[in-house]
């Protein structure tokens, strides 16, 4: 199994590296891929040593599956040029997420769709995908009609340029700034451009993508995305609006039961997720669960994941390990 990564020295791509250590996943020969400037630069993975290489090497190498984590313009023009040499990409920007002709893909919920064809697959947005998590087995029992969104986004989803300024600002250093204004004891009520709805870009990729996921356009949704200085993971607090009344404990139960979802509520215990032990773990963390006292067939709940990890670089490489389980590479 010969593995490129695409964006291999960013910040997502070197965890890539090290889930694909961790999972045992079937790497033969791995190929890092990165822009020019990184070319030549040695990368090191399970005890060897690999040089950078640049795109159109990489995609003469043939290799058969391509992570890419390398934005949305890289990914627009070589997720093609690697599928045509017939490499599987999975790609982690935004680029084809809403391509009407490409899969959207949370293994744990449709994995089942993908088939030899498909050369490109999308790996949905981080906040997206640990919203989905809890989402989808909640929507084939109850049906969600409903969902209130607000987030409170790591820094990392920004990227090593934003965990430079949070550090300088915590050291009193003047330094390059990710964002418009300081992120140190703030919290900045935009991720990503604004769009002409007045929404960001994250705000609807909630929308969007939740409803392409689950497969169901009719769920209504809406988001308020947020910044604040904190590295572990991505944080929501999510209300929901079904069909049909459930139970409490019943909805407990069925998360407990879903793979890839681990629940954290006890009052009693102040037991509940946060970011600073969602950090490096692959799980979707849940709680809070509790009933919408306002509005009937309503429930509350917090949900947290690390973006880098279940978020971005562990879906990329669960889809890997799907395809490479069903012979579909």
């Amino acid at each position: 199994m010969k593995v490129a990564v695409v964006g291999a020295t960013g910040m997502v791509g070197e965890v890539m590296l090290q889930v694909l250590a961790e999972r045992n996943f079937p790497v033969t020969e791995l190929i890092p891929v990165a822009s020019e400037k990184s070319v030549g630069k040695e990368i090191e993975f399970k005890g060897a040593k690999y040089k950078v290489v640049g795109l159109q090497t990489a995609v003469d190498m043939k290799a058969d599956v391509a992570l890419f984590s390398a934005g949305g313009e890289t990914s627009l023009e070589w997720a093609p040029k690697f599928a045509a040499a017939g490499t599987t990409v999975i790609d982690n920007s935004s680029a084809w997420r809403m391509d009407p002709t490409k899969k959207l893909i949370v293994p744990e919920i449709n994995a089942s769709e993908l088939t030899k064809e498909d050369k490109i697959i999308a790996n949905p947005n981080c906040s997206t995908i640990q919203m989905v998590m809890v989402l989808a087995p909640l929507h084939k029992k109850y049906k969600i009609k409903r969902v209130i969104v607000s987030t409170y986004q790591s820094i990392t989803g920004t990227g090593v340029k934003a965990v430079q300024q949070l550090e300088n600002e915590y050291a009193g250093v003047k330094g390059d700034m990710a964002y418009k204004y300081q992120i140190h004891r703030n919290a900045i009520p935009q991720c990503d451009s604004f769009e002409d709805n007045g929404y960001t870009k994250e705000e609807m990729k909630l929308v969007r993508e939740t409803q392409k996921i689950i497969g169901d356009s009719t769920i209504a949704i809406t988001a308020t995305a947020i910044r604040i200085p904190v590295v572990g993971g991505h944080s929501e607090a999510v209300n929901i609006e079904f069909e049909n009344d459930f139970n409490v404990s019943e909805i407990r139960e069925l998360l407990h039961h879903t793979d890839g979802v681990v629940v954290q509520d006890n009052n009693d215990t102040y037991t509940y997720p946060m970011p600073l032990f969602a950090q490096g773990k692959d799980d979707v963390f849940v709680g809070r669960i509790r009933r919408d006292e306002s509005q009937p067939n309503s429930l509350n709940m917090w949900i947290v994941a690390d973006n880098l990890r279940k978020g971005a670089a562990t879906n990329t490489v669960q889809i890997a390990e799907y395809l490479v389980a069903n012979k579909l590479v």
